[in-house]
């Protein structure tokens, strides 16, 4: 073989070399970064304004600024419904928000489905694909505290229903709990500001899904009778006298440390305390920033079994619109809280 028969051969093969190399999908993932918007939808205007700048403020500490466009909503129907239609024609990636429950169906009919949609409600009912209920829900926080109290031997339970919306559903998710937990659920109806009733023969917990001076009255009059109280985040109160009457008491919250975390930031950049609702949108700003830095924003993300990490607790996303998340649970003490376990709640 001559010379240039064999340079002809060698660049033959090298061709042929070439072509069948396929290079991994990362490596043109990383060529092509996502760089769609994220649509936040939030009242920056009306009576809520407050809270939507605090919720905008927190999304911009999780997510690149270059890729957030707020809409102002006004806190209205109309007005989450026209925000929708002006952030469709900017064709974004995810839309974060309406914060209200009025304002969901808006969105959720302006969207129809083109976009996936992470609503700050925690109005269940309200599910639906392709519109996820992001906020925190009663049937969430009672199902987790009720499913640690079954690991430490609860079996019955007294529940207080003083008549709330927040109340009555938690009411419902317990009831719907019962069997899968197998633990028994009696629920006492109490009017706002009325005595709570005796319990009956002594169930092994009382659940106050609500907060203040009702479950502070609950504790003292549970002090030194066997039966362990049990609540959600929303009657954590750090105050001394507080902290020593829910002694010994077992609630379902979201991490303390972590949210510490998150609110010492908040509170560098920002001025002020931000609250539970703000960190729900620092945590849908940086489910949306993970996606974006793995090449995988949209739905099919948003639906990885492993869920997402976030300031209020581990969350998995499910296809009929419901969130699944998991809590720390939380016993108080005279000088705070002490995580002890968590708690998935549905």
């Amino acid at each position: 073989m001559d010379r240039r028969t064999l340079l002809k051969s060698l660049q033959s093969g090298l061709v042929a070399s070439a072509a069948s190399v396929v290079l991994p999908s990362h490596v043109f993932a990383a060529e092509k970064k996502d760089k769609r918007p994220i649509a936040l939808l939030l009242p920056l205007t009306g009576p809520r304004a407050r809270l939507g700048l605090s919720m905008r403020q927190a999304a911009l500490l999780a997510e690149n600024s270059a890729y957030v466009q707020s809409f102002d909503t006004g806190g209205t129907a109309a007005g989450a419904a026209g925000a929708a239609a002006q952030a469709l024609k900017l064709k974004p990636a995810l839309v974060l928000g309406p914060l209200s429950a009025e304002e969901v169906p808006a969105v959720s009919s302006t969207i129809a489905g083109r976009v996936p949609v992470i609503a700050f409600s925690n109005d269940s009912v309200l599910r639906a694909p392709g519109t996820w209920i992001f906020g925190i829900t009663a049937g969430q926080v009672t199902t987790a505290i009720l499913r640690y109290a079954r690991t430490r031997g609860v079996k019955t339970v007294t529940m207080i229903d003083d008549g709330s919306p927040w109340s009555a559903a938690a009411a419902l998710a317990a009831g719907k709990s019962e069997g899968e937990l197998g633990i028994t659920v009696h629920v006492l109806q109490v009017k706002p500001g009325q005595p709570l009733p005796a319990p009956g023969e002594a169930p092994d917990a009382v659940l106050l899904p609500g907060s203040g001076e009702a479950v502070l009255a609950a504790a003292r009059a549970l002090k030194d009778t066997g039966v362990q109280l049990l609540g959600t985040f929303q009657a954590l109160d750090n105050r001394p006298q507080a902290l020593a009457a829910l002694d010994g008491a077992w609630f379902a919250s979201p991490d303390p440390g972590a949210f510490g975390t998150f609110a010492a930031a908040f509170q560098a950049r920002n001025g002020g305390e931000p609250g539970t609702i703000a960190a729900l949108a620092y945590d849908a700003a940086g489910i949306a920033n993970t996606l974006r830095a793995d090449n995988r924003l949209g739905m099919e993300g948003l639906m990885d079994a492993k869920g997402f990490h976030g300031v209020t607790g581990p969350v998995r996303f499910r296809t009929d619109g419901s969130v699944a998340r998991d809590f720390a649970i939380v016993v108080a003490g005279e000088t705070g809280y002490t995580p002890v376990a968590s708690s998935s709640g549905s």
